[in-house]
């Protein structure tokens, strides 16, 4: 994602005999705020799907029209112990974008720095103007845990709150709770400042386009998160920015019947060192359809196949590029930037001056507004249609904005997560996951597909004679079985998210195998019809068998004239209320499948 704001001229800080004893983060953040005329905003984010760092590059580059200069920071890269020394420069402030992941969670990036507020209770932050804005979800118990903590261990550290905490729910709308947030934030901010608006709300390009004529094509990144050439030569340790290839060798179709597409994968992990337990997250890197990509290109009259580089305008910023660059538009619309969702306001706002009608640029600005008409129909023509970018720029044919600037606005492509539907004890070289095919009509008549699951779909185990490959890696979870195996667990699961639950079924039937002791073990699953989509029904039924599961409750909802949902049938109003009705001592109720994502 961008993170820097347009070529700003400035002089170099004053050196003295103090800058031995200058961190890495001391020399970053005083050769980039000191000189600047104006306030100082740095915006650490918190993100694992891209939102929360999203929103700080939209913070970072709002700084500008107030006469600021913004600067977008991963604190996974920075040593946040040195956070007090922003104190020392003056009319600066820290915002912080911190999204919560899983139960309550940091997320992967901002791990560290939860370690760090939690181990530094006598740390002095008292001169540090901070705000925070949380994104979290109100489907799940810990509710923007991360951001509140933060929020609050920050002005017990001393630190001066400038603006209220902002919370934003996913379940709910994410964007217009940001964008009621932001509106009100800056307006406090130029208070405490004492600084006004510049009144200049033009597009601000935070990158300049490159065309490469002549370049060795062996430079060119063709698809790589992180170093070039990283597919052909595969390096161990695999993580986010270093994924490992896995050949899938199997993928089957687990629904007997019915119009939904319900499948099971397996990827080979042998040699490459990755370990999982049950519980964990494998990571997917998907591509975007090809069709689609070919249909931006055609609708914007370029040639996708030329090779160009988006370079910062900042040339200190430590963010040279919003994807890997030197590449092609091709590789980039499929590779790196998220092309299948409705885009946010800010790249329609931003987008706008490109639409030749004044109607449609006047439209374009109103949804990006926090007017009660705007945000009803960025709600209806956008989000309720399900319209992405190629969506609207059909709908918009006035609209025909330059290529390498919706590159640029546009988000990027993120990593898939599903929880592991396998154990390592049983399956050590072999990492399984369940998911359904997401494939829905919109209001507007389209056909609009899951990017990530038919990307999955499509991974035959042999394509044309080659094996079929997929990008992953593992992020740990807290999700577990409990330590004691004689402890009783009791699991809730409808439909796909049974998948951890196979995991922790492999492990207890292994631990039994073992001759070990392993207390209760009860299921509750639920599907449409018993005919076609009891998923695993033979693996299930066979561990009921063998003692594995001491009970198997299964509902299947529309198998008669009336809907019959797994709660109604146990008597309870909720699949959590299972969970809490189930009383049984020193028992585990776990529910749902706290990973996998309802629309990829």
């Amino acid at each position: 994602m961008p993170d820097m704001d347009t070529e700003t001229t400035h002089t170099e800080p004053a050196v003295d005999e103090e800058a031995s004893l200058f961190s890495t983060m001391d020399l970053l953040l005083f050769s980039v705020i000191v000189g600047f005329v104006g306030k100082n905003i740095i915006v650490f984010y918190g993100s694992q799907t891209g939102t929360a760092e999203e929103f700080a590059n939209r913070l970072s580059k709002d700084a500008q029209r107030y006469g600021m200069k913004g600067m977008v920071a991963d604190p996974e890269e920075y040593s946040m112990g040195e956070l007090s020394r922003l104190s020392e420069i003056k009319n600066s402030l820290a915002i912080f974008c911190m999204a919560t992941y899983g139960e309550g969670d940091p997320t992967d990036n901002a791990q560290d720095f939860y370690d760090w507020l939690q181990e530094n209770d006598d740390e002095d932050l008292s001169g540090l103007n901070y705000t925070v804005f949380g994104l979290g979800n109100k489907t799940y118990e810990h509710y923007n845990a991360m951001g509140k903590y933060v929020d609050k261990k920050l002005e017990e550290l001393g630190a001066t709150r400038i603006f209220d905490l902002g919370m934003g729910d996913d379940d709910g709308n994410l964007e217009e709770d940001f964008v009621s947030w932001r509106e009100q934030f800056w307006p406090a901010v130029c208070e405490h400042f004492g600084v006004e608006a510049s009144g200049d709300e033009s597009s601000i390009r935070q990158y300049e386009l490159k065309e490469h004529t002549d370049i060795n094509m062996n430079k060119v990144y063709t698809g790589e998160i992180g170093r070039l050439k990283s597919f052909e030569v595969q390096k161990p340790p695999f993580d986010s920015k270093n994924p490992f290839l896995a050949p899938v060798t199997v993928n089957r179709k687990l629904n007997k019947a019915g119009d939904r597409h319900l499948m099971h994968l397996e990827l080979d992990i042998t040699g490459s060192k990755i370990r999982y337990e049950s519980g964990d997250h494998v990571a997917v890197f998907p591509t975007n359809d090809s069709a689609l990509v070919n249909k931006l290109g055609q609708i914007l009259g370029v040639d996708l196949d030329v090779v160009i580089s988006l370079n910062n305008l900042d040339e200190e910023s430590n963010k040279k590029h919003p994807f890997p660059c030197p590449t092609t538009y091709r590789t980039a619309l499929t590779h790196y930037l998220d092309i299948s969702h409705p885009p946010r306001t800010n790249v329609l706002y931003e987008l706008a001056q490109y639409a030749s009608d004044p109607k449609d640029q006047e439209n374009m600005r109103k949804m990006a507004s926090s007017s009660p008409e705007g945000k009803a129909l960025y709600q209806s023509w956008v989000l309720d249609a399900s319209r992405n970018i190629l969506a609207i720029l059909e709908d918009m044919p006035s609209l025909r904005p330059p290529v390498d600037h919706l590159c640029e606005l546009l988000p990027r492509l993120q990593a898939r997560y599903y929880s592991i539907a396998s154990s390592s004890k049983v399956h050590p070289n072999s990492i399984h996951i369940c998911a359904v095919v997401v494939e829905y009509k919109t209001k507007t008549g389209r056909t609009n597909k899951g990017v990530a699951t038919n990307w999955l779909k499509n991974k035959l185990v042999t394509d044309n004679g080659h094996k079929s490959t997929v990008p992953m890696y593992i992020r740990k979870s807290q999700f577990r079985l409990p330590f004691k195996s004689t402890n009783p667990v009791i699991m809730v699961g409808p439909g796909t998210g049974i998948a951890p639950f196979m995991g922790f079924i492999q492990e207890r039937g292994w631990l039994k195998q073992q001759g070990k002791e392993v207390g209760e073990t009860v299921l509750f699953f639920g599907c449409r019809h018993k005919n076609e989509d009891y998923i695993y029904q033979e693996e299930l039924e066979g561990a009921e068998k063998n003692g594995v599961l001491t009970q198997l409750n299964v509902a299947f909802s529309r198998d008669q004239d009336h809907k019959v949902q797994l709660p109604t049938r146990l008597g309870v109003p909720s699949l959590e209320a299972i969970a809490r009705s189930s009383c049984l001592r020193k028992t585990r109720a776990i529910t749902g499948d706290p990973c996998t994502p309802p629309t990829t």
